[in-house]
């Protein structure tokens, strides 16, 4: 005997396909990251005819500050220009944030929430230690201190990290990722 209708197997397949897509956060407090993927135009690009990357494509998904600390973290203690003295910063590192999110691409593009914005190539995640930090020195941010989120490197591991290249690299109050 068949106990599921039609309806009820819809709705079925409805909840498990909204689980798989539906922006992952882990306590329900407020989204903190949000993660977009390509966002394609007809032709299939990512970028209008000057070069500017288009509005953001579908969001893979959002995360709470609960959800980023229950990933493993890591903690380093840098040099940079932003600061007089060497400061530890703590977060997830930025391959593992982009792998929950199941994100993909050859660039990222980093939102602030005053809308200013960073381009960071995927490879970099790959490539170097790059978290998002949050906490400054044991510090929780806040907007008021570069928080929820900055994307930092590990500017004294390598020398070619401690260049204009990659701190222009280094956004501070994060909001969104958006991936190309």
């Amino acid at each position: 005997m068949n106990v599921y209708t039609p309806l009820s197997r819809f709705c079925l397949v409805f909840w498990i396909f909204l689980g798989a897509v539906a922006p992952a956060h882990a306590t329900g407090d407020p989204v903190v990251l949000r993660i977009y993927g390509p966002a394609a135009d007809r032709a299939g690009q990512t970028a209008d005819s000057a070069g500017k990357a288009k509005t953001a494509g579908p969001l893979l998904a959002g995360f709470d500050m609960g959800f980023l600390k229950s990933l493993p973290q890591r903690t380093f203690v840098s040099k940079t220009p932003w600061y007089k003295d060497s400061v530890s910063f703590t977060g997830p590192l930025l391959r593992d944030v982009l792998a929950a999110a199941k994100a993909k691409g050859a660039l990222i593009h980093a939102v602030a929430l005053d809308e200013y914005q960073a381009k960071i190539p995927f490879s970099d995640a790959q490539d170097y230690d790059v978290i998002l930090a949050h906490q400054i020195n044991g510090e929780t941010l806040t907007p008021k201190n570069k928080g929820p989120l900055f994307v930092v490197y590990p500017y004294d591991s390598k020398p070619e990290l401690q260049t204009v290249r990659f701190y222009e690299r280094s956004i501070w109050q994060l909001k969104a990722l958006r991936i190309e």
